[in-house]
């Protein structure tokens, strides 16, 4: 039987990209708690994505869904907002969490790899965005929220095209926040540092193979190299944060960067 959802979110509906796992999943997961129905967006198995669907209806009794759009492409990015509307016939929260990243020197960074990062991480975000808008000004209420990280408000090094998008991203969340501050919509971006997801743990897991140390030592050295905290945030604190910016308490919260970060931004 299913549970029956109580939160700040009844009624709504949120379109989480890029959340089949990691962040995403975690966001998912806790806007669902707050009452909203979800519609995930991500890649894996068929089989996995309907089971994942059918335990977050059934844990938090909200219907969920899942669009399997690739972001990488424009008319895929385009598509998605109609797609939620057509499903649910609302939608109250957008939240831009699909991203990726290249490492390597910025002189030895492949082009078509560039347009993808930014494809993902920038371009995905502004379609959502602008596609999503309309129905939430015509309904007086909306809640936009863009997944960025520390590196859309400090440099790094081999990582170009994630800096750049990232920092794009939280300018992008300025300027919608600025266009809809008179409004009860609010746009805002959360900033967050190592997150133990995939590819943290792939990461350490391969720091460990070249300096032939333990994956827990690999993990603590990686989090304590950038996060005076010495501690790897957990994607439900990323989570957490997100679902308070969808609050009515945060309401007047608008075109904010927020680390989530253990002390990273402040040295």
């Amino acid at each position: 039987m299913a549970a029956s959802a109580s939160g700040g979110l009844e009624g709504r509906v949120a379109l989480v990209t890029g959340s089949t796992d990691g962040i995403g999943l975690a966001v998912a997961r806790s806007l669902a708690a707050q009452g909203s129905a979800v519609m995930l967006n991500g890649f894996g198995e068929p089989e996995a994505i309907r089971a994942l669907c059918d335990e977050l209806a059934t844990a938090h009794g909200v219907e969920v869904a899942h669009a399997p759009a690739d972001l990488r492409r424009e008319e895929d990015a385009a598509a998605l907002v109609p797609h939620v509307l057509e499903r649910f016939g609302r939608l109250d929260v957008v939240v831009n969490n699909a991203g990726t990243q290249h490492k390597g020197p910025v002189e030895e960074h492949p082009p078509q790899r560039w347009r993808e990062v930014f494809a993902l991480n920038l371009d995905a975000a502004f379609h959502t965005i602008r596609t999503a808008l309309p129905g939430m000004r015509a309904r007086g209420w909306g809640r936009i929220v863009n997944v960025a990280s520390v590196y859309g408000l400090a440099g790094g090094v081999d990582r170009s095209s994630y800096v750049a998008s990232k920092h794009a991203l939280v300018g992008l969340t300025k300027a919608v926040a600025l266009e809809t501050a008179s409004t009860p919509i609010t746009c805002n971006a959360v900033c967050p540092g190592d997150v133990s997801t995939r590819i943290f743990y792939r990461n350490a897991k391969l720091l460990a193979e070249s300096e032939g140390i333990s994956r827990a030592e690999a993990q603590q050295r990686i989090a304590a190299t950038n996060m005076p905290s010495g501690r790897v945030v957990a994607p439900e604190h990323v989570a957490a944060l997100v679902a308070f910016l969808c609050s009515e308490a945060a309401g007047e919260i608008r075109g904010a960067a927020l680390p989530v970060d253990g002390a990273w931004l402040a040295r």
